[in-house]
């Protein structure tokens, strides 16, 4: 269907790919994978017909057609969403025309004639080529993808330059789709997509009828799609059979194989070295050491490239939070007409990993700006825990960096001191290796410019960490890096996400936000979540989750709703009755913890003043205040260490 051959590509003096060649076969899967920065983007250019390559060709039959994806940089105007996407049927209306100006030169020819053959032989080629585009399904499918993409039948009429840029290449995504052309290259097709409408993608590439090459940091959809594995790095490209998990233990085989080979080579090459320099001034051993110099020229030697040594990041250690760490009551947030949500309660208790996930515009974002206290909210209560330190991370923070600094100086700036890392080896985690980390901040890309503020908020010393979309700039080992740090945090975290295989080992619970509907916590991770979304669409309501914060016992599918509510009732009624005192006295606890530190606060001020430290009297009365205000905080303590590990014990057998 497609081949490649030779293909070179250079920009000044690097070279990114030479000699590359491969195939794709109808309806074949392939993945591209590698460093970002690697080639793999700027071989799918080239297949686009985007980028000229250096050397090499790519050929592919007459009538087939290329639809390529990018990963940024759409943008529609001055045509609606649906008369835009409709265009996908340009070509089908075109040839439905040629189909009929043909038909009407018929009936002016001799039936038996040359001319008349051809002509039928051409109606039957355009025909052909016409199969599976049944003009009377262009509406629905049109409406089923968009749908599926997210947007609402409001949108179908609106001028594509109201959508915002992640909507400009859903626009373009469904289009592609519509259009199905007989190659289809996406480039990170998910970095715009909620869980929804990824949903609704991966389905859909399932069935697809064309070949797809497709570049993804999402592990998962990779493993579920692609069959083939090209992999670029250090200006090499090497093919792989099986998805991406079988690419990467390949290619761990590969390199092991590679460092056994390089150290028979080294030791091999240190025989021959040793044989020439041993026997190089005798005269009668000259034939054979010019034999084994020639022998040693001719080797080539193995490289071990340095950059695929294992690298790893761990979190500053966090000051320890209260069992309480940050909770909203009867919380609402409305911005003019418009409600986000509505009397909406929540706690985030000490050790929470909690994903959040949703449509876009249902409320995810808003809820990470109230539980943070980033935002008020329109009516209602929040609150964070006494001794909460939060950091939230969003797109939004690359916008504040300052534009003056390099990447390093950025990342000292804010590093905690005794940080066991150096700002360096963070940086080289996530992407930013060599004299990249001095860039000014103000020449970087969008992405390049996230992936600086996510450093930034990973290197401060906090107990809450709130991730808004952390995995979209990062390629498939910084992701790595990042899952086993969170895997290890022993902060709480809230993270808003759509990657199943980046949070499944991290979370232990779903919140999901839906549009006019509340939001609903399900006890589980993304696939628990998936499974249970998936249970409802299929008409399976007796697994659908609760809306409380625990597991509930489950329960037989003959018992009727009546005998279920019954049940939980009573489950809610003992929690009450178990848990709420506990909590009850560990909020006083904690109140009383707050007021004895801005105490102490004080009365260390007052030690520290001229005038207590000049007069004997008051200097006694004040260290004495101060050793009582110390033994009480310290009982305070105890009693909270006390109350919490009650709390946990109880939710632990509630949870049985």
């Amino acid at each position: 269907m497609l081949a490649v051959k030779n293909l070179r590509v250079e920009f000044g003096p690097r070279v990114i790919f030479k000699d590359l060649s491969f195939s794709v076969g109808e309806k074949e899967r392939i993945a591209f994978a590698g460093h970002n920065g690697a080639g793999k983007s700027t071989l799918m250019k080239c297949i686009g017909g985007v980028l000229e390559p250096n050397g090499g060709q790519i050929t592919k039959p007459k009538h087939h057609r290329i639809g390529y994806l990018p990963q940024e940089g759409i943008h529609i105007a001055g045509i609606s969403l649906y008369d835009e996407v409709e265009s996908a049927f340009a070509e089908s209306k075109k040839i439905q025309q040629q189909i009929s100006e043909l038909e009407k030169q018929l009936p002016d020819l001799d039936s038996s004639s040359p001319q008349y053959n051809n002509l039928l032989n051409d109606i039957g080629e355009l025909e052909l080529r016409l199969e599976g585009h049944d003009p009377a399904r262009i509406k629905p499918r049109i409406h089923a993808v968009l749908t599926g993409l997210g947007f609402k039948p409001d949108d179908m009429d609106r001028d594509c330059s109201e959508f915002s840029g992640g909507w400009q290449m859903r626009i373009a995504m469904a289009k592609l789709f519509l259009a199905e052309p007989e190659i289809l290259l996406l480039d990170e097709p998910t970095n715009h997509l909620d869980i929804n409408a990824q949903r609704f993608m991966e389905q859909y590439l399932h069935s697809y009828k064309g070949a797809i090459i497709l570049i993804s940091h999402d592990r998962s959809m990779m493993d579920g799609l692609t069959t083939r594995t090209i992999a670029f790095h250090h200006g090499r490209a090497e093919e792989f059979t099986g998805n991406y998990s079988s690419y990467e233990t390949q290619l761990r085989e590969r390199q092991e194989t590679l460092k056994k080979q390089k150290i028979a080579q080294d030791r091999e090459i240190a025989k021959i070295e040793q044989f020439i320099n041993r026997f190089r001034a005798q005269a009668n051993k000259a034939s054979q050491v010019q034999s084994r110099i020639k022998q040693l020229a001719k080797i080539e030697r193995i490289e071990i490239d340095a950059e695929d040594a294992t690298m790893s990041f761990r979190f500053p250690d966090p000051p320890p939070s209260t069992h309480l760490v940050a909770k909203i009551e009867n919380a609402s947030q409305q911005y003019g007409a418009l409600k986000v949500i509505e009397n909406f309660n929540f706690e985030a208790t000490r050790g929470d990993k909690i994903a959040i996930v949703g449509p876009n515009g249902a409320g995810k974002s808003t809820f990470c700006r109230l539980i943070t206290g980033d935002e008020a909210p329109t009516s209602g209560h929040h609150e964070l825990g006494p001794k909460t330190l939060p950091s939230f991370f969003n797109q939004n923070h690359a916008d504040e960096l300052d534009p003056t600094l390099t990447i390093l100086e950025t990342i000292e700036r804010i590093q905690t001191t005794g940080s066991k890392i150096s700002a360096r080896d963070i940086l080289g985690c996530f992407l930013f290796r060599g004299d990249d980390v001095y860039k000014k901040i103000g020449v970087l890309s969008g992405g390049e410019r996230s992936r600086v503020a996510l450093v930034r908020m990973l290197v401060r010393s906090a107990n809450f960490l709130i991730l808004d979309e952390p995995t979209n700039h990062l390629d498939m080992q910084s992701q790595d890096i990042l899952q086993k740090a969170l895997i290890d945090y022993p902060g709480t975290l809230l993270i808003v996400s759509h990657n199943r295989d980046f949070l499944d080992p991290i979370v232990q619970k779903t919140l999901e936000f839906r549009p006019s509907l509340p939001p609903r916590l399900f006890a589980g991770n993304l696939t628990y979540y998936l499974d249970k979304i998936e249970a409802e669409e299929n008409g399976n309501h007796s697994q659908s989750p609760k809306t409380p914060t625990t597991k509930t016992p489950s329960q037989p599918s003959s018992q009727n709703s009546k005998e279920r509510r019954k049940q939980e009732a009573a489950l809610r009624q003992k929690r009450n009755q178990l848990l709420k005192p506990l909590q009850n006295e560990l909020q006083t606890v904690e109140k009383s913890i707050a007021e004895l530190e801005s105490a102490q606060a004080t009365l260390t001020a007052h030690l520290e003043s001229p005038e207590v430290m000049a007069d004997p009297e008051k200097l006694r009365e004040t260290t004495n205040a101060y050793d009582s205000i110390a033994r009480k905080l310290e009982n305070a303590f105890s009693k909270w260490e006390e109350l919490s590990s009650q709390i946990e014990k109880t939710e632990a057998e509630l949870n049985q």
